[in-house]
C-alpha cells in the first residue's frame, strides 16, 4: 500500500521511515526537487495546486495525509475526490487560521489567553487597546518558528509600534491579524495525541519545551515535576479537539502552564517537532502511530520505552561533529540531509535513559 504525503520535508521523511517496516510505501509531493523525503521514498515534484501532479501523487494511494499545515485546503478537498484524506481537511482549515483556532478552543471550553482579530490599522489599534500590552501581534495565517509576529511592550511608543507592526505584518499578507495577550506562563508544554478510524485514542506524556529565537530548541519527556492533574487536563483538551474535528491521526496542542492550570496556545494538525523524541523514547513513535491511524490500523502503545525519560534537541544552523556526538551515552542522531544555513533545522538528537540529570547533561553536550 502507498501512503501519499503532501510535503516532502523532514516530517515526511520520518513518516516514510516509520511506514517502511509496516510494509507501506510512501510517495510525497513537494515543490522542491531537493526535498529530503525524496532520500527515503518516492518524490513527485510540483506545486500543491498542480492537478496533474496531485493525480500522480494520489494514483494507487490508499490514503493521503500532510506533513505541515500550510498546504492549501483546496488541495486536500480536490484529493478527497480521488483518495481518502486523513486528517479531514476541516482540521487543516482551522489549523491555518489562528482566529478560527482560538475561537474553537474557547467554544469547546479550552482556556486561552485574551485575543482579538484585526483587519485594518484602526482595528489593530482597538485590539491592542482591548487586550492590553504587553501583547503579540501575529498574522492570522502562515508564520512559524517565530516568523510573522511582533511583540509590543507598554509605554509611550506603543502607538508608533502598533503602526509599525501593522506595516510589517500586512506587507504581502491579506489574511488579517490577531492580537494575543502575553501570558506570564511558568513553562511551555505540549501534548501529542492520536486518534484512530475506530475512535481509539491515546496520548504521549506531556512534554516541556524550550525555545530560542522563536524556534524549538529542547523538549523533555515526560515534563519534569509533572502534576498528574495537568496530564489529565491536557488529555481532555486533546480528546475534545479530536472528537470535535472527527480527526484521524496525530495532533499536537501547544500549551502554557500558568499557576497550575493550562492555556492552549496553538494546535498543529500533524506530527510535531516536540514529538521527535518518541522515535526512541516511546514504545510506538508519533510517526508510526500517525501512519497506523490514517491506514485504519490498530494504534501502538504511547508509553515511555523502558519506563525511562528522554530529551530531544534540535540541531539548528549546523550539525555537531558526528563521531563525538555518537560517542555520547544514550544519544541517537537524526541528520535530515539538508544544506546548512542559519536558523535552519538540520536534524535533531534524542537522548534516552533512566535518570533525568544524566539525560539532560548528555543533551547539553550535544549542543555544546
Amino acid at each position: 500500500m502507498i501512503t501519499a504525503v503532501l510535503g516532502g520535508g523532514q516530517l515526511a521523511r520520518m513518516l516514510a521511515l516509520a511506514a517502511a517496516p509496516l510494509g507501506l510505501r510512501t510517495r510525497c509531493l513537494d515543490p522542491s526537487p531537493d526535498a529530503v523525503a525524496g532520500h527515503v521514498g518516492e518524490l513527485v515534484v510540483g506545486a500543491f495546486d498542480d492537478e496533474a501532479r496531485l493525480a500522480e501523487l494520489a494514483a494507487g494511494a490508499a490514503v493521503c495525509t500532510f506533513e505541515f499545515e500550510n498546504v492549501p485546503v483546496s488541495t486536500t478537498q480536490w484529493l478527497t475526490r480521488h483518495t481518502t484524506v486523513r486528517p479531514h481537511p476541516r482540521a487543516l482549515g482551522v489549523g491555518q487560521d489562528r482566529v478560527l483556532e482560538k475561537e474553537l478552543f474557547r467554544r469547546l471550553g479550552i482556556g486561552v489567553a485574551d485575543f482579538r482579530a484585526a483587519s485594518s490599522r484602526d482595528e489593530l489599534r482597538e485590539a491592542v487597546s482591548a487586550v492590553g500590552a504587553p501583547c503579540i501581534v501575529k498574522t492570522r495565517r502562515l508564520g512559524y518558528d517565530g516568523k510573522g509576529q511582533v511583540r509590543l511592550a507598554p509605554g509611550p511608543e506603543l502607538t508608533a509600534a502598533v503602526d509599525a507592526a501593522f506595516a510589517e505584518l500586512t506587507a504581502g499578507n491579506d489574511g488579517g491579524l490577531i492580537v494575543e495577550r502575553v501570558v506570564p506562563f511558568d513553562r511551555e508544554l505540549s501534548v501529542l495525541a492520536v486518534r484512530g478510524v475506530d475512535g481509539a485514542f491515546a496520548t504521549w506524556p506531556l512534554v516541556q519545551n524550550e525555545h530560542e529565537g522563536g524556534i524549538l530548541r529542547r523538549s523533555r519527556a515526560p515534563a519534569p515535576d509533572l502534576d498528574p492533574a495537568l496530564q489529565r487536563a491536557a488529555n481532555d483538551f486533546a480528546r475534545t479537539l479530536l472528537v470535535e474535528l472527527d480527526y484521524v491521526g496525530v495532533l499536537a496542542v501547544e500549551l502554557f502552564e500558568v499557576g497550575g492550570r493550562l492555556l492552549a496556545n496553538e494546535m498543529a494538525p500533524r506530527v510535531h517537532n516536540s514529538g521527535h523524541w518518541t522515535i526512541e523514547g516511546s514504545v510506538c513513535s508519533q510517526f508510526e502511530n500517525h501512519v497506523r491511524a490514517v491506514h485504519g490500523l490498530p494504534l501502538g502503545s504511547t508509553e515511555m520505552a523502558g519506563g525511562g525519560v528522554a530529551t530531544m534537541v534540535n540541531l539548528i544552523g549546523r550539525m555537531p561533529e558526528r563521531r563525538r556526538t555518537l560517542g555520547l551515552p544514550g544519544v541517537r542522531l537524526h541528520d535530515y540531509g539538508k544544506a546548512p544555513r542559519p536558523g535552519r533545522k538540520l536534524g535533531h538528537a534524542t537522548v534516552v535513559g533512566t535518570e533525568r540529570a544524566a539525560v539532560d547533561a548528555a543533551a547539553a553536550r550535544v549542543l555544546g
